[in-house]
């Protein structure tokens, strides 16, 4: 197992969540067996996708999950975040689906942790449209009743950020809108639907709820103050807009005044009291003044109108996606979280962290598994309240605009054979974990 100058991963309390995160629209495949998505209709415009590529089979996890229980019952988790697909439960026996999986899951000792929602919008439906929030409240009732006597930990949904600026702002993901700022009440009905959720899954008898909301600092690009105030209106829109309305039940000064509706009365309704916080960690991110032009930066073309533009960051290696190795970001994240919020941040649990590289033989990604899990060790140590820590992800899959060019997973999966091969991260991983000792 990796160590830093010769130790071992310090010790995490017990009960501590271990967990790995998939989503259904990059796995499960068997699209003619569920009603179709908003990513369907993206993947099959020509040039949205880079390889041409659809999530029609992906890794075929529908016909093959219960392999994919025996990987992670290997691995030695003790939870798997997974996501349900609306359009298959829209199909009428979706859920018959999820209730084997769940089944399954639990007789690995392995607990399921749900979201609700990770993009894949069914086709007709649009964020744009407030009703959309009302929909999903309908279809998480449905889940709740019909799994809720095995499930005790829930995700209302998944990075309403990207799915709003990739989505709905920049057009590089489905539905592939391309609205700027006019995008933003796609961020305002997301955050409404997860509030409705929050009560349509407390009303059902559940409890233990959270969200995953993908956050990182922002680095000014140097102290000129046209970069610092570049780098804290991204900050605002990627980070406080999202986590300032669940935790403070207000939206950053001048952003409320843009949104649609009655919004101090749907703040009431986003600022369900939340049983624990879920942060998406990847990377920081260094910010400064528009540079009049247009910027490639991690495969999303950055127009030269946004008041900001996105930087590189040297002296960092970097995954084979470009994205900057900077395990002390994460530790950064958490401490400032805590100051910022104080006693109104719950609990927080590392709902995504990973990297993409190519081969079986991923010692880099060990690299960078290593080095956040001890940087997450560093938070705790701080003082923040860290309760469970998710790798992305189980499998290699369709990694959505990228199609199948960016590997993330643990496992290699041969998308030609649908063979499964354990990489030598999920070698680490199991080590890493027989290592903290028992988890229950």
């Amino acid at each position: 197992m990796a160590t830093d100058a010769g130790n071992p991963i310090p010790r995490f309390p017990a009960g501590f969540l271990w967990g790995v995160s998939t989503s259904a629209h990059q796995i499960e495949g068997a699209a003619d067996e569920r009603e179709p998505s908003v990513w369907d209709a993206f993947t099959a415009e020509p040039g949205r996708i880079k390889d041409g590529s659809t999530a029609a089979v992906a890794c075929d996890h529908y016909h093959r999950h219960r392999e994919d229980v025996a990987l992670l019952a290997g691995l030695g988790v003790n939870a798997y975040r997974f996501s349900v697909s609306w359009p298959r439960v829209r199909s009428g026996k979706g859920l018959d689906f999820y209730d084997r999986l769940v089944d399954d899951l639990c007789a690995a000792g392995v607990r399921p942790v749900p979201t609700l929602f990770h993009w894949d919008l069914p086709a007709g439906l649009d964020w744009l449209d407030r009703d959309t929030a009302a929909r999903f409240a309908e279809y998480v009732t449905q889940v709740a009743d019909r799994l809720g006597d095995r499930v005790t930990k829930w995700i209302t949904l998944n990075e309403p950020a990207e799915h709003t600026l990739l989505g709905h702002a920049l057009g590089v993901h489905a539905p592939g809108r391309k609205l700027l700022f006019d995008a933003l009440p796609v961020a305002h009905h997301q955050l409404l639907a997860h509030g409705l959720a929050v009560r349509a899954l407390r009303a059902s008898g559940a409890a233990d709820i959270g969200i995953a909301n993908s956050h990182g600092p922002t680095w000014a690009a140097s102290t000129e103050a046209a970069d610092v105030e570049a780098a804290d209106f991204y900050d605002v829109l990627l980070n406080r807009l999202f986590a300032d309305p669940l935790l403070l039940g207000r939206y950053p000064d001048g952003i409320g005044e843009l949104m649609p509706g009655d919004v101090e009365a749907d703040l009431k309704v986003i600022a369900e009291p939340l049983d624990w916080y879920g942060v998406n960690y990847y990377a920081p991110t260094r910010v400064g003044a528009p540079q009049g032009a247009e910027i490639e930066f991690g495969g999303v073309t950055m127009p030269a109108e946004l008041p900001f533009s996105v930087r590189e960051i040297e002296g960092h290696p970097v995954t084979d996606f470009g994205w900057p190795v900077a395990p002390e970001g994460l530790t950064e994240l958490l401490t400032a979280f805590r100051d910022r919020y104080g006693d109104r941040l719950p609990p927080v649990v590392i709902t995504e962290n990973g990297c993409s590289y190519p081969g079986v033989d991923d010692r880099e990604r060990v690299t960078f598994l290593d080095g956040h899990i001890r940087a997450l060790h560093r938070a705790l140590a701080a003082g923040v309240d860290v309760r469970g820590y998710f790798v992305w992800s189980l499998l290699d899959n369709f990694e959505w605009a990228e199609g199948y060019a960016r590997r993330f997973g643990l496992v290699h999966v041969d998308f030609e054979t649908q063979e499964r091969t354990p990489k030598a991260s999920y070698r680490w991983y199991r080590e890493l974990l027989r290592a903290q000792g028992p988890t229950a």
